[in-house]
């Protein structure tokens, strides 16, 4: 009896994911090569040749997030109503790789502004339809691990990206060169998803476009709603991405090494995403949820209280690793307990909530680093984290019945 177990969890590891799951894996990898080809280099270019400050970083990604956190909502519920799950993921990834490019053109903060608005635009359109294709091409003991090698193949996109630009800022290209180049792996992502996913095969869509239907907050499932509440607590108290850049910079990594620290530190997340997600399928998606936001908490409060600079990047690259170990099992969540006829719609509200309150994250953060330093901003982060940590047990053990009886989802 025991082998046979152990025989059936080495098959189920060993399995081959869908086809589906595998390309948009690729696609994300691709994609985030384009856009990490830049990320990291933004901060710099925003604060050392635009002379922006960190209210300015955090106005910009704020804005961003928002953006496309409303679209990601509409987005998933148009495509449960008939449009096509495909079809908004293409022409979301169309747009961010047409516009990304552009910022190598950008001249003041403003124009910078305007293109990553743009850019999210296209994420906030792609992004819900996306995650509503893997759902949807997985049972339901594979998901966790289906959404961590999507995380893992994005979080490795992200690790090459950097690696790019470092090499092509070490041939003597200037950094809004690198932005111009990262058209290259953006046309590749679209071209991939255009060709290698070739329908909405495994969702049940009407076959014309149909009105989009009601959507109330009370019909979600409460584990839902618990996880959708306590992960938009949790992005309002996050550090934004660009804010641990800055913190590396003053922390004395040079500009030229910021772009490798950030590919190793994404080469982590691909480490981690893959295992923690087939955790969730084992143990259950809480208490790897848990795990990561209490760890999370405990790294941000430790953070700013070092100036070596070999334990600033050996924080950095635990941080990296906590954050990366939630994602699979969070999406995985809301593939467990939507309605299968709306996961769209699902993954949109998710979404949607996540972006709404990272922007006033992003703002609130970079205005308490500039008035209070950034050992106040960071503290602050960590106490908001534990305390959304705990208000997600507490919601969990509000909706579970007992005796625990689902091990895929909150209770």
């Amino acid at each position: 009896m025991g082998i046979t177990i152990v025989s059936n969890a080495n098959h189920l590891a060993m399995k081959k994911l869908p086809t589906t799951v595998i390309v948009l894996g690729a696609v994300s990898f691709f994609n985030d090569i384009a856009s990490d080809m830049i990320l990291p280099l933004l901060p710099i270019f925003l604060t050392a040749t635009l002379g922006a400050g960190p209210a300015v970083l955090g106005l910009i990604e704020g804005v961003a997030e928002a953006t496309a956190s409303l679209l990601k909502l509409w987005a998933g519920r148009l495509g449960d109503a008939g449009v096509g799950h495909k079809r908004l993921a293409l022409t979301g990834y169309s747009i961010s790789n047409a516009v990304r490019p552009l910022i190598g053109f950008a001249g003041s903060w403003p124009t910078v502004l305007a293109l990553r608005f743009a850019d999210r635009i296209g994420k906030g359109i792609r992004t819900a339809p996306r995650d509503a294709l893997l759902a949807a091409a997985v049972d339901a003991n594979e998901r966790g691990r289906a959404f961590g090698f999507h995380r893992s193949m994005d979080h490795a996109g992200a690790m090459v990206g950097p690696l790019i630009a470092s090499a092509l800022l070490a041939l003597g290209m200037g950094m809004q060169d690198v932005f111009l180049a990262s058209v290259v792996p953006g046309a590749l992502a679209v071209l991939l998803l255009a060709f290698g996913v070739r329908r909405d095969s495994a969702i049940t869509i009407p076959s014309v476009a149909m009105p989009l239907p009601p959507l109330r907050w009370s019909a979600l499932d409460i584990r839902l709603r618990g996880l959708v509440l306590a992960s938009g607590g949790l992005a309002l108290a996050a550090v934004p991405e660009v804010m641990l850049i800055l913190w590396l910079s003053q922390s004395g990594v040079s500009v030229v090494w910021i772009p490798l620290v950030w590919a190793l530190a994404h080469g982590i997340r691909a480490l981690v995403a893959l295992p923690a997600g087939r955790l969730s399928d084992r143990f259950g998606r809480l208490p790897v949820v848990l795990t990561g936001w209490l760890s999370r908490a405990v790294l941000l409060g430790c953070i700013p209280w070092f100036s070596d600079l070999a334990i600033v990047i050996t924080l950095f690259m635990m941080y990296a690793a906590v954050t990366a170990s939630t994602e699979g099992a969070e999406r995985a969540l809301i593939g467990d307990v939507a309605d299968p006829a709306a996961k769209g719609s699902a993954f949109g509200i998710y979404h949607m909530t996540v972006g709404l309150l990272a922007l006033p994250g992003a703002i609130w953060f970079g205005v308490v680093w500039e008035m209070l330093g950034k050992e106040t901003a960071f503290l602050v982060s960590a106490g908001l984290t534990l305390v959304m940590t705990a208000w997600l047990w507490h919601s969990a053990r509000r909706a579970q019945k007992p005796r625990i009886t689902d091990s895929k989802g909150l209770s």
